[in-house]
């Protein structure tokens, strides 16, 4: 049972990449706060993890070779995709829960089955992320500006942004990965009978899966998806108000390995140092090396570039023994190599 783990940084040196709105009491009506959680040591800017599996999805949408995106059905005040995923890599790896109306009228075309599900279908996300959280508490700066661009006076407008380094783990389930779930428990029917034709019509074949039947593509497919998640995350593009705070929101620093059971050990690899800044903690590296070696199915890839606190890399080989094997490089160099490591056929138990 084995997992992709992984904590990825991004460097927001002034940037609101995921807003609440206008917020009720401010003194003026149209200021656009960010979304932060309060503590009593101060303010924690963060994004979603809703917002980070939309950047992911969308990216993968441009980039991903041979990806394709699930329609979206809506009815009224419910929205559902086709929950196929056979046919869309993203019901896939994002999962899903299509409970279509059944009052007259409703919608029930679907773009490829041709049908409406037979009844209620829940697909658990194989890939699961945290919320992007600032590392250490942050003063949120409020910036003023004018609409000028006409006659009459100007109009006065306000937002808030910061400047801070935001951290969040991730897992991908590789064993769930292009394996669907037949059974009628809650969460374990993937698939109806229609879609189940259709997974057997894709080269399927039936498989008990943690004790509950299932049918699983072939292993070219699964893998072709996991890789193509994977080098979409080095790609990773998106986030709110870009054209006044362009920010690359993809992984200014990542870490990620495949280990054995779905226990998260990178996160605490990383601190908000002295000035704010990303510090490695060589004592976390330590440990994780001396408490999961023996689940480590791969080397840990570190994607840290070169130019980004150079200093708090140079630990990196100074690290007091045990320590894990470490393979450093680019964050899109890392991602990419884990990528080619989860398509090699000599792999193919990480995913049994």
């Amino acid at each position: 049972m084995a997992f992709v783990s992984g904590t990825v940084l991004i460097d927001c040196p002034a940037s609101a990449l995921n807003n609440a709105g206008s917020e009720a009491g401010q003194r003026t009506d149209n200021i656009v706060v960010v979304k932060q959680i309060a503590t009593p040591r101060g303010s924690y800017p963060y994004v979603s993890a809703q917002a980070f599996r939309y950047w992911l999805r969308t990216t993968l949408e441009r980039y991903g070779d041979g990806w394709k995106a699930s329609p979206v059905f809506r009815e009224k005040k419910i929205a559902y995709t086709d929950a196929d995923p056979v046919t869309f890599a993203d019901d896939d790896l994002f999962g899903y829960m299509r409970a279509a109306s059944k009052k007259t009228g409703a919608r029930a075309e679907e773009a490829d089955t041709g049908t409406p599900a037979q009844r209620e279908l829940t697909r658990p996300s194989p890939f699961r992320v945290g919320t992007l959280v600032s590392l250490g508490p942050v003063r949120v700066t409020r910036d003023f500006g004018t609409m000028t661009r006409q006659d009459a006076d100007p109009v006065p407008h306000e937002h808030e942004f910061y400047r801070a380094t935001l951290a969040a783990p991730f897992s991908l389930d590789l064993a769930a990965v292009g394996t669907f779930f037949t059974g009628q428990r809650v969460g374990l029917r993937n698939l109806d009978d229609v879609r189940a034709q259709l997974a057997r019509e894709a080269g399927a074949i039936e498989v008990t899966v943690r004790g509950q039947p299932a049918l699983r593509l072939p292993a070219r497919v699964r893998a072709e998806r996991t890789a193509t998640l994977l080098r979409g995350l080095g790609r990773l593009e998106g986030g709110a108000k870009l054209a006044l705070h362009y920010t690359d929101v993809a992984p200014t620093l990542v870490v990620a390995a495949i280990l054995e059971g779905g226990n998260h050990p990178f996160l605490r690899w990383f601190r908000a140092g002295r000035q704010g800044e990303p510090e490695l903690v060589a004592q976390a590296v330590h440990e994780t090396a001396r408490v999961f070696g023996a689940e480590l199915r791969s080397a840990v890839h570190v994607g840290w570039p070169a130019g980004y606190l150079d200093d708090e890399r140079a630990k990196l080989g100074d690290l007091p023994e045990p320590r894990p094997d470490l393979d450093v490089a680019h964050p899109r160099e890392a991602l990419d190599r884990l990528a080619g490591e989860l398509a090699d056929p000599d792999h193919e138990a990480w995913r049994d």
